[in-house]
């Protein structure tokens, strides 16, 4: 039989109904499990990593943690930065990609939240544009293999793309390519049972976004969906039991697998309207991207719901909830949380909105939305969220 799709007669119209996509699996390790931070050095060597630039927070760097991951990382690790920051400011980049480029070194290591692993993402995307040799496609190699390792539940570790704000204008933007995506990320719960119940609730409302967004993504891909649906069902029932008992060790490991899928989903599903509102909120000002996604959420599920009925079932029924009160389950459980519910509350002023809304049209993520998304649409969900 001819196929329809190519035979000179007229196609069927079911044919071309049919889904086409194309799913990219990157070279990557996932090392899951307490105690699996002492893989550190087996997985660097298999990356011909010998001089290491460690990238982290001053806080992370001087806890005890950080000392453990210092000590494991023995004689390879070449160069410590740790200034880094939230969103990431241009000029942390800027200081960073120096001092790689000055020490030599020829891998990197991220240890702690998302902005460690976007800050060492845009390390290894710079560099790459310096010499010349961009990656171009998921066969090529990294100029500099980069392992991350999370202490929250960002996702960052495992995806290609980082965010920057630029500290001038007060925009964040993203950048990367196939070659930025970290090579391996170990998961290690016991490096989170010190992450304050605060940041792991923000976090946690991130990851839970990426799965929902990627739930509805307009390119995701089968194996995508299905992730975001089982990462979402993690989240749902582990995140409350970790801010209720930070030191419960199998809530952390739930909501940390939860992380992971959340991460993975990313790689073959785009982000809509609330992670491009969220982003630009974060970066105009100031607040946690976490905590502009926990407030986000609701009201985003509720402006792009009628466009994706589907999704929105099978991610109700995953979490347990009824589809019709799937974005006031979420809002629900950003209260139970102990987080804010409302913008105002986090000190954001209604003129930096305004001009969220005006940048929204130029966002990707909010153009990419499954729901078409005006200035006035984006006006309309920031003043709900207000």
């Amino acid at each position: 039989m001819s196929d329809p799709l190519t035979a000179g007669s007229p196609p069927d119209p079911d044919a071309l109904r049919a889904p086409h996509w194309t799913h990219t699996g990157y070279a990557q390790q996932i090392r899951f499990g307490a105690g699996s931070v002492a893989s550190l050095p087996e997985i660097l060597k298999a990356a011909g990593a010998r001089r290491v630039m460690l990238v982290t927070t001053a806080g992370r760097s001087s806890s005890e943690d950080g000392r453990r991951v210092v000590e494991i990382l023995g004689r390879v690790l070449t160069s410590t930065f740790a200034d880094a920051e939230s969103h990431v400011p241009a000029t942390a980049v800027q200081s960073a990609l120096r001092q790689a480029r000055r020490d030599a070194v020829d891998g990197l290591v991220s240890f702690g939240g998302g902005s460690c692993a976007d800050l060492a993402k845009a390390v290894a995307f710079f560099t790459e544009q310096e010499a010349g040799t961009p990656g171009a496609s998921y066969l090529d190699r990294p100029v500099l293999p980069h392992v991350s390792i999370p202490t929250t539940y960002s996702g960052a570790e495992l995806t290609p793309f980082f965010g920057m704000t630029d500290p001038t204008t007060r925009h964040k933007s993203g950048a990367g390519g196939p070659t930025s995506a970290p090579i391996a990320a170990v998961y290690d719960v016991e490096l989170t049972l010190g992450t304050p119940a605060r940041v792991s609730a923000e976090t946690g409302m991130n990851a839970l976004a990426h799965c929902v967004e990627a739930a509805w993504s307009p390119v995701r891909t089968p194996e995508a969906e299905a992730i975001a649906i089982a990462g979402a069902r993690h989240i749902f029932s582990a995140l409350p039991a970790v801010v209720a008992d930070p030191r419960d060790l199998a809530a952390r490991s739930s909501m940390l697998e939860g992380a992971a899928l959340g991460g993975r989903c990313l790689q073959n599903a785009s982000m809509g309207v609330h992670h491009g509102l969220a982003q630009l909120v974060g970066g105009r000002t100031g607040i946690a991207h976490g905590l502009a996604n926990a407030v986000l959420l609701p009201h985003t599920i509720r402006f792009t719901a009628d466009a994706v009925p589907e999704a929105i079932e099978k991610m109700a029924v995953a979490c347990g909830v009824a589809p019709a009160a799937f974005a006031d389950a979420v809002g629900a459980l950003v209260l139970a949380l102990g987080l804010p519910t409302h913008l105002e509350e986090c000190g954001v002023d209604p003129e930096d909105l305004a001009a969220v809304a005006r940048l929204s049209q130029s966002n990707a993520g909010v153009r990419a939305n499954p729901r078409p998304v005006t200035e006035e649409d984006a006006n309309a969900i920031l003043d709900a969220a207000w």
